[in-house]
C-alpha cells in the first residue's frame, strides 16, 4: 500500500530533481499504477503548490482507499495555495470517514470548508497583513477510487485525459473540467445574475474581461464536478 506524498516547492523535493526552475519527478507508484509530475517556475516567487495522496481516503483504516491528487495555483502570494495544499485533503478524510465513502457531496463540503476556513483566518490576520484579502488559489483535485475518477474543480485549472484509441498508439486529449473564468460568457452571465446591483461585477480591462477588473479566474462559490468510471 503507497502512502507517499509529494509536495514539489520552490526548494526542491527529495522526491524529485531540480533543473533550474523545473522541478519534476520523472516516475513514481500509486495504487493504480504509476505517474510523474513536473513545476516550472515562471515568477520570481512559486505561488503554486501540488500534491498526490495513495493509501487511505479517510481517517480511519476501514476506507475508503484510493488516489488523490490536486493542483493548486495561487495568485497574489503563497498563503492561499498552501493552505489548501495543507487542509483540503485532511477535510476531505474528516468527511469521507463521516460519510464511510468517496462522493460528490464529501468533495463539496470539503472544498467548502476549506474556503470557510481560509476566509476566517484572512479576517483574523488582514489588520496584520493586509496581502491577506487579495491573495487566492485556483482547487483542481482528482481521486481515483472503487473504478472512478472524480474531478472537481474551482478556478481556471483544467484536467486533460489521454486516451489511446484502439488500434493506434497515438493519443487522444480529451478535457474533463469546466473553467471559471470572465472570459466566458456563461461565467459573465452567472456574476451578473449574483450581483445585479454591482455595474462593475465584471470590467473589460485592456481587451480582457476581470471580475471587478481585477481578475479573470472567479473562483469564490463556485464549483464542478464530474465522475467517470476509470478503466
Amino acid at each position: 500500500m503507497v502512502k507517499s506524498c509529494w509536495n514539489p516547492s520552490a526548494e526542491g523535493d527529495s522526491g524529485g530533481r531540480v533543473d533550474g526552475l523545473l522541478w519534476c519527478k520523472d516516475l513514481g507508484q500509486h495504487m493504480y499504477g504509476e505517474f510523474s509530475m513536473a513545476v516550472i517556475q515562471a515568477n520570481s516567487m512559486l505561488e503554486d503548490q501540488s500534491q498526490i495522496e495513495s493509501g487511505p481516503l479517510s481517517s480511519t483504516t476501514s476506507g475508503p482507499y484510493g488516489t488523490f491528487f490536486g493542483v493548486y495555483d495561487g495568485h497574489g502570494g503563497t498563503e492561499a495555495s498552501r493552505y489548501v495544499n495543507d487542509n483540503l485533503f485532511s477535510n476531505l478524510k474528516s468527511f469521507a470517514s463521516e460519510h464511510q465513502e468517496i462522493s460528490a457531496d464529501v468533495l463539496r463540503k470539503a472544498f467548502s470548508t476549506t474556503e470557510e476556513n481560509f476566509l476566517s483566518l484572512v479576517r483574523k490576520q488582514w489588520h496584520v497583513k493586509p496581502h491577506m484579502a487579495s491573495v487566492g488559489s485556483c482547487c483542481l483535485i482528482g481521486i481515483i477510487c472503487n473504478g472512478l475518477l472524480y474531478i472537481a474543480n474551482a478556478g481556471d485549472s483544467r484536467v486533460v485525459l489521454g486516451r489511446s484509441g484502439r488500434g493506434t498508439k497515438q493519443a487522444k486529449a480529451m478535457q474533463l473540467s469546466v473553467e471559471h473564468n470572465a472570459s466566458i460568457d456563461t461565467v459573465r452571465e452567472e456574476l451578473r445574475s449574483l450581483h445585479p446591483n454591482d455595474p462593475h461585477i465584471v470590467v473589460k480591462k485592456h481587451r480582457v474581461w476581470r471580475v471587478k477588473g481585477l481578475i479573470q479566474v472567479y473562483i469564490l462559490f463556485l464549483f464542478s464536478l464530474r465522475k467517470l468510471s476509470w478503466k
